[in-house]
């Protein structure tokens, strides 16, 4: 596994960050679902979801839903969803962002053999060897000061 680490900003939207966006567009491959897109459009091959109807998105659409009825294979998906309570609440109105664990269970059904998924939260493991996934990568991105850090994994499906 690698471990990798970057001082940046904390944004409200992660990939507007450019050392951020960048490590992402350098590790992703191939047909990309980014699932949680928010307002940047990254320089991928990239198929965007999201909820809110603000953002750039090619689907508005709930996450777990688009993943439980997606037909599509992707190569690489991006999950940098809401990473609290408080912060689905604040980034979709009030509103509970969607099933996390739920949409982690049906992403093997969507991603190639030796697919990979990017996570970003507060937490090292995402994808989890139970749901037959390795860790590649992680990336710990400081944000300095009292701000709490953001782990970046990078998980291949056996």
């Amino acid at each position: 596994m690698i471990i990798e680490y970057l001082k940046c900003p904390l944004h409200k939207y992660t990939f507007s960050v450019k050392p951020i966006r960048s490590w992402v567009e350098n590790n992703s491959k191939g047909k990309v679902l980014n699932l949680f897109a928010g307002k940047t459009k990254l320089n991928l091959d990239e198929y965007r979801v999201d909820a809110d109807k603000t953002m750039i998105a090619d689907s508005y659409i709930d996450a777990y839903d688009f993943v439980k009825n997606c037909q599509t294979k992707f190569d690489t998906i991006i999950l940098d969803p809401p990473y609290a309570y408080r912060k689905s609440m604040e980034m979709y109105n009030g509103h509970k962002a969607s099933k996390f664990n739920e949409i982690k269970d049906l992403l093997k059904n969507i991603l190639i053999k030796d697919g990979r998924v990017i996570t970003f939260g507060y937490h090292s493991v995402s994808m989890g060897k139970n749901r037959g996934y390795y860790q590649d990568k992680v990336l710990l991105i400081s944000h300095g000061g009292a701000i709490h850090d953001t782990i970046a994994t990078i998980e291949i499906l056996k």
